[in-house]
């Protein structure tokens, strides 16, 4: 076990850059934060590089056999963390490539806001959809406050990050995939039955909606019926809503 403990250390430098999006894609690493999310970050197929504790706190984990643990003086940990209120434990772990697949999918559009991106990672791992699929544009699904949003659930649903959606969801369609779009503008989706057949489930960003190639692959577009005064739902609510709807359709 090493100690260290100051913040000019230079492997505390480095956790500290994980905040940074470019600092995760430079060193394929990135930060999880407090008791649960370690443990599931632990528990699953991604690699700890090393676990950072405080004195406190270590008493509460048993780290796997072979996971380096570096002990950290509170204000340091502090410093590595994203949250104002650190719970004394931290995992830096590194990045993993996946492949998605299964019968019901969801793919994400250019939805910018982490909190959105996470929590639609959340609900899709609750309704028990087989993985996510995210445009280049989309959050950062590494980011501290998308991990957060996840509550863990990151680590239990397989994610793709997609140079090309558009590509990637013709290619799910010419294996038998129905691609659903949802849209403002669409066919009320109470009406849509799958018979059967594997779904992608698109959600589009926050302020454009599904782009124009991506609205080109999908054959449904559906909507949710707005009754009240509002023009449109949160992406992450209108996610949760359609996931849920879907979820007996394979």
């Amino acid at each position: 076990m090493e100690q260290i403990t100051s913040i000019k250390n230079p492997r505390v430098q480095l956790w500290r850059s994980l905040k940074d999006r470019r600092a995760r894609l430079e060193t394929g690493l990135f930060l999880v934060e407090g008791f649960k999310s370690v443990r599931d970050a632990l528990a699953s197929s991604f690699e700890p590089s090393v676990l950072l504790a405080t004195e406190e706190a270590l008493p509460a984990l048993t780290p796997p056999a072979g996971v380096p643990v570096a002990l950290l003086p509170e204000h340091v940990l502090a410093a590595v963390c994203d949250t104002k209120t650190p719970q004394g434990v931290a995992a830096v772990m590194r990045m993993r490539a996946a492949t998605v697949a299964g019968p019901r999918l969801i793919a994400l559009d250019g939805v910018q806001d982490p909190g959105n991106v996470g929590t639609i990672l959340r609900t899709a791992d609750a309704a028990g959809f087989s993985g996510v699929l995210l445009s280049r544009d989309c959050a950062d699904p590494y980011a501290p406050k998308t991990l957060r949003a996840t509550m863990g659930s990151v680590f239990h649903v397989p994610f793709e990050i997609c140079e090309d959606l558009a590509g990637a969801l013709a290619a799910r369609r010419a294996e038998g995939f129905a691609v659903l779009s949802a849209e403002l503008d669409g066919t009320p989706f109470a009406r849509y039955r799958a018979g059967g057949r594997p779904l992608v489930l698109v959600i589009g960003s926050e302020g454009n909606g599904v782009s124009p190639a991506v609205r080109a692959v999908a054959d449904e577009h559906l909507s949710l019926p707005m009754r009240g005064g509002a023009e449109s739902l949160n992406a992450a609510v209108a996610a949760g809503i359609l996931m849920y709807a879907l979820m007996e359709e394979t």
